[in-house]
């Protein structure tokens, strides 16, 4: 009864003075604690934005190079040719020396053993073919390692991502705590906020981790609706910015492999890339027992046309010859320059005769068209064609076929279509 009293004899002003003074410490608790909370969701997404979606590329990218190297590697071991070994050696040491490789310590390294070890397979297979036997449980070895390594670095980024967003959800648990704890001090105001805080911080998280998920180049870039926080917009934006990226990425990944398979004057497919596509178009015609033909072709008097007017003109005729011959053969037809004047073809779905027709078809037009060089002048060029039936070989022996039938039309006279089986009846092979 003395205590009651005692606080019956207190003024009611000061009663609610202190009883404001605790509410308006106990609130101020809580909103420094939200704040610093809130400082922390601003530092994850900060960091996320500047390091750890630019280090998340990095390790894509350098585990992408890792893996092209492995598979270079395993080519250089599957290729029957000391041709598509060296391509393949060579490609092994551009990835070697990419940037994203040599910053990696342990990737550099494994690239730098990895290119020694393939470089002295070569080296010695000159002498011995068996080499490529006897080296391959040791390049298994090498290539467990950089799958391994491959996994490693793929994981180290995936564990960037998921720190930070960690972070992120870890905070705002111990944030949806304190703010549960205000419920009792803020009554009403605290549930308001709680709708505030789900509408404006943690759909667009979770929109973001949606995002996140499904970020794919296949996919166009996602489109979130208008938040008016600026942490959110940040990450959003960086969202963006990471699509973007990736999408330049893949543009260059695409515009580096046209460049590895396209001849740079012409256009037209380069040898290593028309070998690789033409083998496998003849094992498809062979595997259902279809016919296929392979030619090679030669601009005749090209050496006379460079030494009269210059290799400017030649290059001119060059470019002139593949756009047409673009424009005349048919879309499933593969074209290829070979080499200097030389250009070789693979007819699908086509016998001998067929492909004669075809041939002969592309020949005349090429007889018939004026080509303007730079200087102005006109010029005819006209070409010679050795056709080869490809149904029942290999790639490099069709070629050859090709090739001496090629050589014949020359001695022939020059601009015209001879097939394998004409020369092997006039020679009686």
């Amino acid at each position: 009864m003395n205590a009651f009293g005692h606080l019956r004899g207190l003024r009611a002003g000061r009663i609610f003075l202190w009883l404001a003074v605790v509410f308006v410490l106990c609130f101020g608790l809580m909103v420094a604690l939200v704040v610093i909370d809130q400082q922390r969701v601003v530092e994850a997404s900060s960091r996320l934005q500047d390091q750890t979606v630019p280090e998340i590329i990095r390790y894509q990218r350098l585990a992408r190079n890792l893996e092209q190297l492995r598979q270079e590697g395993e080519r250089v071991f599957a290729a029957s040719t000391p041709q598509a070994r060296q391509q393949a050696m060579f490609v092994v040491t551009l990835v070697a020396s990419h940037p994203s490789v040599l910053e990696h310590r342990e990737a550099a390294e494994a690239a730098r053993q990895t290119e020694r070890f393939l470089a002295d397979v070569i080296r010695r297979s000159l002498n011995d073919e068996r080499v490529f036997v006897a080296s391959f449980e040791e390049w298994q070895r090498l290539s467990a390692r950089l799958g391994i390594l491959v996994d490693d670095v793929s994981i180290q980024g995936i564990n960037l991502a998921s720190k930070d967003l960690g972070d992120v959800s870890a905070t705002m648990k111990l944030a949806r705590i304190k703010l549960i704890a205000a419920l009792f001090v803020v009554g009403v105001f605290l549930i308001i906020f709680m709708v505030l805080l789900r509408a404006h911080l943690i759909h667009p998280l979770q929109r973001i981790d949606r995002a996140l998920s499904g970020l794919s180049v296949e996919q166009p870039p996602p489109a979130f609706e208008p938040s008016s926080m600026v942490e959110i917009q940040a990450v959003e934006e960086a969202i963006g910015e990471l699509h973007a990226s990736l999408v330049q990425n893949e543009e260059a990944r695409l515009a580096l492999e046209s460049l590895a398979n396209k001849d740079g004057l012409t256009g037209l497919m380069n040898r290593r890339h028309f070998m690789l596509t033409a083998d496998a178009e003849l094992q498809r015609a062979q595997r259902y027992r279809r016919p296929v033909t392979v030619g090679m072709a030669d601009l005749d008097h090209f050496k006379n046309l460079n030494d009269t007017y210059g290799h400017a003109a030649g290059d001119t005729v060059l470019r002139a010859f593949a756009a047409l011959m673009q424009e005349t053969m048919r879309q499933s037809d593969l074209v290829c320059r070979y080499g200097g004047e030389e250009f070789a073809f693979v007819f699908p779905e086509s016998g001998l005769e067929e492909a004669t027709r075809l041939a002969e078809r592309f020949r005349a037009t090429c007889a018939d068209h004026d080509i303007r060089l730079p200087d102005g002048r006109m010029v005819r060029v006209t070409l010679s064609i050795g056709l080869a039936d490809a149904s029942a070989c290999a790639l490099e022996v069709a070629l050859k076929h090709a090739d001496e039938a090629l050589y014949d039309a020359k001695r022939q006279g020059r601009n015209r279509v001879v097939t394998a089986g004409e020369l092997r009846a006039e020679t009686g092979r």
